[in-house]
């Protein structure tokens, strides 16, 4: 049987308000009857002292003289509600203030020093009571010598009622504590119970596919953190979600038109649609299809080895010499088109810490990129300047342009504008997204700046070495 937080909270509560009470009860108790007798002893032992004082003074000889005190030991037997004796060395009962009939009994094995260091007694008093007294003793004395005791002993039994009075003060407030921290219980399950069983049913919901629950906790404490967290989990899995959907559709799309041509064409040539001296011509769009085909995988394979972490190699090297490079491999293009590169560098030299083969790729997207959006006769300028710690690299062309609409789109992968379409009849629509993978996986930045009609300018920076 399962057993939630919040029952097992209250049952630790309920035990807690239980052991507490008992607790509470248990030591009050004792501690309040100690009080209570510790209190009534003090206040009949100065009665019985300020009586011992009294009768002191009526001696005369070796008798007492107790017809003169006999009057006040039963007003002050009534008063506290106890029984005066008064008892000669021996134990001998000369009075007894309420006349119970032990007047003229001997105390058997008297010993007013039993008590030894403390103040009072209890017990029965010699069996001389059915029930608990405490019992306190005064000497009577004079010249030095002791001729008697004054004793008084009142029943346990009457310091109940005072004791009961104030155990229910002390529970009644406990019950009252106990009530009041009610509000400990309705706080947790305001705050705590509440919002978790919000987050369980959240989290149940996206373990059934559910990502678009959202959980309705906004308070501003971890709680509230959580809940914003998990809502922010599931949003972003929805967009995983939804990424992956429209990945294969546009995997699936990609691969389908130049498989219907491959396919269209080679049925066309089985068939004896296309002419024997057709054939060279078609089965040369075959190969084109093909190499389409081959450049679009090996796209989704560069981008698969840049989601994976440790990929790169980084090395110091020249990126100026890297630029040179990159640009002489499109001199045939550039010829075909007459466009022109214009390099500008800040230093002869300029030392990067990157992985070479990774901003090769760069450059080489980003120029050809450049290349086929530009008008004939045009010019590709590059440049690369210093600021502080790091080296920018700038790839600007006039051409087509990029719409504002399309310029935050064009870093997801497959993408491709409407104006690129009729321009870019091979691309695969990777060539961007890799270029954003490669730079942000060196812990860097890469903008756009475009204006349609004018050109379009990519910036993205560099690590400057530091081991020159």
């Amino acid at each position: 049987m399962n057993h939630s937080l919040y029952s097992k909270f209250l049952v630790g509560y309920l035990v807690f308000g239980l052991l507490g009470f008992v607790t509470i009860a248990t030591l009050s108790s004792g501690m309040v009857h100690r009080y209570l007798v510790e209190q009534q002893a003090d206040l009949l032992y100065d009665e019985a002292s300020t009586l011992a004082n009294h009768c002191s003074s009526l001696y005369s000889g070796m008798s007492l003289d107790l017809e003169s005190a006999s009057s006040q030991l039963e007003v002050m037997s009534d008063f506290i509600d106890a029984d005066i004796w008064v008892v000669d060395q021996n134990g001998l009962i000369i009075a007894d203030s309420r006349t119970n009939g032990l007047t003229g009994h001997t105390i058997e094995n008297f010993n007013p020093t039993a008590i030894g260091n403390q103040s009072y007694g209890i017990g029965n008093y010699y069996g001389l009571f059915p029930y608990d007294v405490i019992s306190v003793s005064a000497p009577i004395t004079g010249n030095y010598t002791t001729y008697g005791y004054i004793l008084i002993h009142k029943p346990l039994s009457t310091l109940e009622t005072e004791q009961n009075q104030i155990l229910n003060i002390v529970y009644i407030s406990g019950v009252i504590l106990f009530a009041l921290s009610l509000i400990i219980l309705l706080v947790f399950t305001k705050t705590v119970y509440f919002p978790l069983r919000r987050i369980t049913e959240g989290a149940n919901e996206y373990a059934s596919g559910h990502l678009e629950h959202r959980i309705k906790v906004e308070t501003q404490d971890e709680m509230g953190y959580l809940a914003a967290t998990l809502n922010y989990m599931s949003s972003e899995l929805n967009k995983l979600e939804e990424y992956q959907r429209t990945f294969i559709a546009n995997v699936s799309h990609d691969f389908r038109s130049p498989l219907t041509s491959i396919k269209g064409y080679l049925e066309a040539i089985l068939d004896g649609t296309i002419p024997p001296e057709m054939q060279e011509k078609y089965l040369s769009r075959v190969i084109s299809e093909t190499e389409r085909l081959n450049k679009l995988t090996q796209g989704m394979l560069t981008l698969d080895s840049l989601d994976s972490k440790g990929y790169l190699s980084r090395t110091n090297f020249d990126i100026n010499r890297t630029i040179k490079d990159t640009a002489a491999s499109f001199e045939g293009t550039c010829d075909a088109k007459d466009i022109s590169f214009e390099l500008t560098f800040s230093d002869s030299i300029q030392m990067v810490y990157a992985d070479l083969g990774k901003i090769q790729q760069v450059l080489y997207n980003l120029i050809d990129n450049a290349i086929k959006f530009s008008h004939p006769g045009g010019t590709i300028y590059i440049q690369t300047s210093l600021r502080r710690e790091k080296v920018f690299i700038s790839v600007k062309d006039n051409g087509i342009g990029i719409p504002k609409e399309s310029q935050k789109k064009i870093w997801e992968r497959f993408y491709k504008s409407d104006a690129s379409r009729g321009k870019d009849k091979k691309g695969t629509g990777l060539g961007l997204a890799i270029v954003k993978e490669i730079i942000q996986s060196h812990g860097e930045n890469i903008d756009v700046i475009s204006t349609e009609g004018v050109g379009t300018e990519f910036i993205f920076s560099l690590p400057r070495s530091t081991n020159l």
